[in-house]
């Protein structure tokens, strides 16, 4: 006859997956935030950094249409 084995009691899960994340993770699209949120709040110096005039009237074309 064999002998039954027993097996320890599992652990009451807490009801959460536990997952880490590395440090850019939220890093880099917490800086894309912030960066595109700051181009938004201050459209003169996007326009400024562009070279080409035509990128620059078509970027004022679209915020005249956003803004009406």
């Amino acid at each position: 006859m064999s002998a039954r084995t027993h097996t320890p009691p599992q652990p009451a899960s807490t009801g959460r997956a536990e997952i880490r994340l590395p440090w850019w993770a939220l890093a880099l699209p917490t800086l894309a935030f912030v960066t595109l949120l700051t181009l938004i709040l201050n459209p003169a110096d996007a326009q400024a950094a562009t070279a080409e005039p035509a990128v620059t009237q078509l970027f004022e074309r679209i915020q005249q249409l956003i803004t009406h």
